[in-house]
């Protein structure tokens, strides 16, 4: 066999074969085929009802979640399900579906239905382009039917907005502020500058409610506790239920540490509110919110899982790192006849994240 040379034989290029532009010959448009809104006028009338028609009951559904959010209980049940929450998801799904078919069909019935080539062009468009784009975008708005068609604007407007009322009544939740429950409280805790706890109030475990002697910790001890007027009420001595037992342990949840009584700090004013070593801060982090219990027992350093905010609770847990503003809130202690840890007054500062009305 032969290695091929420069002075191989090419075969000649068929002359039969066509030319290569004729190989890939521009398809163009099909024909375009109108649709029956385009051409036949009531059909138009007809799709611009059923599209009236889907906004108006995406804006049944939103106010269904409105009056499940007032009428329906958060208790109920149904099938095994909650029925307020079941409500709430049904009703919310339907508003947003049928805004999304009502779109839909507006698109495919009624605005300008016309096929057009985009060639592709640099990445940086000319100020021509630009310009192009914007007439594009003026065109398709107006192609839309938006502006003719008050009968698909007007009920689409109606049916977005209502939809916004589903993240708005909720908002009805948060309950009264400290201003409006002074005198009438609804429950023990009531307001943003108001805890369960109380002068004489036991501290007790968390869930299981048992009352705490200082002997029952010993040096480094972190006991995650709560106000006994969760587990019962100093007036009828019931266990809280429902709202009241959320808010109740919303606001009220502590952290109990003992250390050892030289190496606490304590502020000013503040020199009694531990008892030999014992000293109790509330377990919601001035941050945002999040409850915190990661306790280096060398430094009394407690740690927030979810921002990192550190504080140190043998110096009136001051912030040292982080990005919370201000020292957790300290529940001043003292014991009762019977040797059981009790408060000597609610906190004397609003519990959680800061807020615009504190100093």
């Amino acid at each position: 066999m032969s290695s091929p040379t420069s002075d191989s034989h090419v075969e000649p290029a068929d002359e039969n074969l066509p030319e290569r532009d004729d190989l890939y010959a521009n398809p163009g448009l099909h024909e375009h085929e109108w649709r029956p809104t385009d051409v036949d006028p009531k059909a138009e009338k007809r799709a611009e009802r059923q599209v009236a028609t889907l906004f108006g009951l995406s804006a049944i559904c939103t106010v269904l979640f409105v009056v499940t959010y007032f009428t329906v209980d958060a208790d109920d049940t149904f099938a095994g399900l909650g029925a307020q929450n079941l409500a709430f998801g049904l009703s919310l799904a339907g508003a947003l579906l049928f805004i999304g078919i009502g779109v839909i069909q507006w698109a495919r019935k009624l605005m300008s239905d016309q096929e057009i080539i985009e060639y592709r062009h640099p990445a940086s468009s000319s100020d021509e382009d630009r310009a192009a784009t914007l007439e594009a975008l003026s065109t398709g708005l107006a192609e839309s039917g938006i502006g003719r068609r008050p009968m698909v604007r007007n009920s689409l407007l109606g049916a977005a907005g209502l939809v916004g009322l589903t993240a708005i009544v909720p908002l009805w939740d948060l309950g009264p502020t400290n201003a409006d429950v002074t005198d009438n409280p609804p429950f023990p805790g009531s307001g943003l500058e108001n805890t369960i706890w109380d002068k004489g109030m036991r501290v007790v475990r968390d869930v299981v409610g048992t009352p705490i002697k200082p002997s029952d910790l010993q040096i480094g001890d972190l006991v995650n506790a709560e106000p006994e007027g969760l587990f019962k009420s100093p007036e009828d001595g019931e266990p809280l239920e429902g709202v009241a037992l959320q808010v109740g342990k919303s606001k009220g949840a502590v952290v109990l540490v003992r250390m050892e009584p030289d190496e606490i700090i304590p502020g000013s004013g503040r020199e009694n509110w531990s008892v030999d070593g014992i000293v109790c801060y509330s377990k919601i982090c001035t941050h945002v919110g999040c409850p915190i219990s990661l306790y280096e027992r060398t430094t009394h350093h407690l740690l927030c899982p979810c921002h990192q905010s550190t504080f140190d609770l043998a110096d009136s847990a001051k912030v040292i790192f982080g990005p919370a503003a201000r020292p957790l809130p300290q529940l001043p202690l003292a014991v009762d006849g019977e040797g059981y840890l009790i408060a000597q007054s609610d906190f004397t500062e609003p519990v959680g994240p800061s807020y615009w009305e504190r100093g």
